[in-house]
């Protein structure tokens, strides 16, 4: 498994901020179209609203598709997708010998907080300046 150092971490940002930028939007797109088909599943009475049924799911399942590929980029670049609707993200990293997870969420300027493993976004951080640099 990859290691970030905040330095790595920071200047993979500018790929990183375009994949999680387009994972939020296709993701919020994604949950539309959700709610778009519950709906349309619900009162499907008519033939026609079968079809229209139909071409939800199928925009459902696209979507869905191409969230997994942004998904699947991160991964090759070593990033944990955390959350695609906020646009969160750890960078796997070793604190004092321990593994440690630097995060990031869509909107920060960079690279500033950092988690235990199984702390998560509630356990954020701030870095000490002696991690940085």
């Amino acid at each position: 498994m990859k290691q970030f150092t905040v330095d790595q971490a920071n200047a993979t940002l500018p790929l990183v901020r375009k994949i999680v930028a387009d994972v939020v939007r296709v993701h919020a797109s994604w949950r539309e179209k959700i709610l778009e088909l519950d709906l349309a599943a619900s009162s499907a009475q008519a033939e026609r609203d079968r079809g229209e049924t139909e071409r939800l799911e199928r925009e459902v399942q696209a979507l869905a598709r191409e969230i997994s590929g942004f998904q699947r980029e991160l991964d090759s670049l070593g990033i944990e997708l955390k959350d695609p609707r906020l646009g969160l993200v750890d960078f796997p990293s070793e604190l004092n010998g321990r593994r440690i997870l630097l995060c990031w969420r869509l909107g920060e300027p960079e690279v500033q907080f950092w988690h235990e493993v199984d702390g998560g976004y509630a356990g954020r951080q701030p870095l000490a300046p002696s991690l940085v640099g």
